[in-house]
This record gives structure tokens, C-alpha cells and sequence, in this order.
């Protein structure tokens, strides 16, 4: 397979979502810290404030691709409590279709401490959730039974769900977040995804780690994100390791929180329409650079034309729209001019 292969699925009638969100709803409370790791002491004046919103890994991607054009829809267990209600509003405010099944223990929360250099360190509640958690089978069905493609978050419930996405036919994606390469919790979603994302922050070696999975999962394309440095794409057991260097963001950095998400939002988004894969992930890379400029206090992603002028600006003419290629009846048909300069 060519390193700028497309495994994107085509269009099936009845297929009226683009991709189904499954986990990752939750709410984040950020505090701006002056420095990480945060020195011990009684206290801490935050001159900034202390802002919880909705927004969590789910949340984000579901945004980033509906800023993108994407008829998406998500899917996850929420409380009937105050964070429920942020995540329904946010949700509501973007027009982003929701199914939240009832969460006996609470909507998930989590507190980001915030450094100077965008750096975040994340602190989750663990007694938000429960080991019998599931989404329950006959909706997972449902709903992938309507999708062309499924984004499953690393939450436990969404474990459960993968046999359920792979007996209804649609393609899967998921994020394995700051994965060390041997946690044994993650090898599930990592070995049932066609598309699988992660940051290269835990790895020792980039290149084994992606080569591992495909040569132990399903996945045709791996992606290793690394911030600064870019990110590592391999799309075949025998395909080069391509570097794709990072996109200079527009505006100052000020927060790296939610970045891997709009990556992988944006790197779906062109997928999708049958782009190949380096386009791809230069759309990721785009995306994912916007969101630095963001801050964690915002819940925001880059929209569709936003992304293509900058992508043209970058010397690269990708101009992909995701439904018109499921309207054409497949892959390809929506990328209408692609070409890689440089």
C-alpha cells in the first residue's frame, strides 16, 4: 500500500451520519498555573480565574468535526447533575446530536492545571464511572447501523462497544492518548481500530510502536502526534515511516489542551473524503495547531474554510468536503483537487 493510500469507506444508503462519537463527554475545570510542576505551598493566587466548561476528549472531537462540515453524532453516558447539564448545553449551542445514557455516579469531570508554556497536567475523578458501565448494545447498533464511520474514546464502556461497531460494517478510528506501547488496558481499542492515533509522548521508539500495530490489529494507518516535532505517519507493514512536520500555528500558543483532538478531527475530516493520507494528516496538523491558540477556557475548533485557506496558504490545494464524496457514492469522489507541492 502507498504511503498516500485511502482505506476511507464509501457511502452506504441509509447512512445519514458521517461519523458516530462513542465516550469522552465530560467537564474540565482549568486553572492557569504559574509554573509545572506547581510548587508546594498552602496556596496559590490564579490571577487568570477558575473556569469549568464542558469539554473532554469526546466532547472536542465531536466539535472539531462538525466545525468541519461532518454530520456527527455522540454518544456517552452523562449524570443528571450540573456537569451534565454543561455537556447537553454545549452540545445544544453547536448543534451536535446527542444521545447521553443515564450515569448513575456523575458526569466525568476532571481538573487541567495549565502551565505558562501550554503544557497541562490533567487530574480525573475516578469515582465518576464504574466497571459495569456500558452504553447499552441496542443503541451502539442503532446508531452505527446510520454511520459511515465510528471515533471511539478510550473510556471503559467503549470497550464493550467494539464488537457491536464491527458486526454493523462501519470503519473505526480511535485515540490511544499518551499510551506507553504495553498497557494492556488500551490493546483493545488499539487492535480493533482501522485508524489508530497516538500521542508520542509515552513511546520509546515511534516507528515499532506504529509497526506494532499494524502488524498485531486491523489498522491500515498509524499516527504517532509529537507536538512540536510533528507527527509519524505509517500507512502499510512495509510502507516508509513519514515524518509530517509540524504546521506553525496562526496566532500564540497559549494552550496545548484538545490539540490531539482537533488532529484527529482534522485528519478524519479529509479521510473521509478520500484524501491521501499525508493530505490527511497535514489537515490534522492544521487543526491541531489552531487549538493551541485556544484556551483551555474556550471550547472552540477551527472551521471548514479556515482550515483550507491554510492549507492552500501551506502550498497544498486539498479541497475535500466529506459529504459530497458520501453523496458521490464513496471515497475520492469529494476530493475534488489534490495535490501535494514542495
Amino acid at each position: 500500500m502507498s504511503s498516500d493510500a485511502s482505506t476511507a469507506p464509501h457511502a452506504a444508503p441509509g447512512r445519514d451520519i458521517d461519523v458516530l462519537v462513542l465516550g469522552g463527554a465530560g467537564v474540565d475545570t482549568i486553572v492557569y498555573v504559574p509554573e509545572l510542576p506547581l510548587p508546594l505551598a498552602d496556596s496559590h493566587m490564579i490571577g487568570t480565574g477558575i473556569v469549568t466548561r464542558a469539554g473532554q476528549t469526546g466532547d472536542f472531537v465531536a466539535l472539531g468535526l462538525h466545525r468541519l462540515g461532518l454530520r456527527t453524532h455522540h454518544l456517552d453516558l452523562l449524570g443528571a447533575d450540573p456537569e451534565g447539564d454543561l455537556v447537553r448545553a454545549l452540545h445544544r449551542e453547536h448543534g451536535i446530536a446527542l444521545t447521553d445514557v443515564p450515569q448513575p455516579t456523575g458526569t466525568k469531570r476532571a481538573v487541567n492545571l495549565v502551565g505558562p508554556d501550554g503544557r497541562r497536567l490533567s487530574l480525573y475523578d475516578a469515582t465518576r464511572g464504574s466497571d459495569t458501565d456500558r452504553l447499552p448494545p441496542e443503541i451502539v447498533r442503532a446508531l452505527a447501523a446510520r454511520s459511515r464511520h465510528a471515533h471511539v474514546s478510550i473510556t471503559q464502556p467503549c470497550a464493550h462497544a467494539l464488537p457491536e461497531l464491527r458486526a454493523a460494517g462501519v470503519t473505526i478510528s480511535t485515540d490511544l492518548h499518551d499510551w506507553d506501547g504495553r498497557d494492556a488496558y488500551h490493546e483493545p481499542f488499539a487492535l480493533a481500530a482501522d485508524l489508530v492515533f497516538v500521542s508520542a509522548t509515552a513511546l520509546d521508539d515511534p516507528e515499532r510502536t506504529l509497526r506494532g500495530l499494524l502488524a498485531r490489529g486491523r489498522a491500515s494507518i498509524a499516527v504517532a502526534t509529537d507536538g512540536a516535532a510533528g507527527a509519524y505517519l505509517l500507512t502499510g507493514p512495509g510502507e516508509p515511516l513519514v515524518h509530517v512536520p509540524a504546521v506553525a500555528p496562526t496566532a500564540p500558543v497559549v494552550d496545548s489542551n484538545g490539540a490531539g483532538d482537533a488532529f484527529a478531527a482534522g485528519f478524519l475530516h479529509a479521510w473521509l473524503a478520500g484524501a491521501p493520507a499525508r493530505i490527511c494528516a497535514l489537515h490534522g496538523s492544521i487543526a491541531g495547531a489552531h487549538a493551541c491558540t485556544v484556551p483551555s477556557t474556550r471550547a472552540e475548533a477551527i472551521g471548514r474554510d479556515a482550515l483550507l485557506a491554510e492549507a492552500a496558504r501551506l502550498g497544498v490545494d486539498a479541497d475535500v468536503d466529506a459529504a459530497d464524496a458520501a453523496a458521490a457514492g464513496g471515497p475520492g469522489h469529494g476530493a475534488r483537487h489534490v495535490r501535494i507541492e514542495g
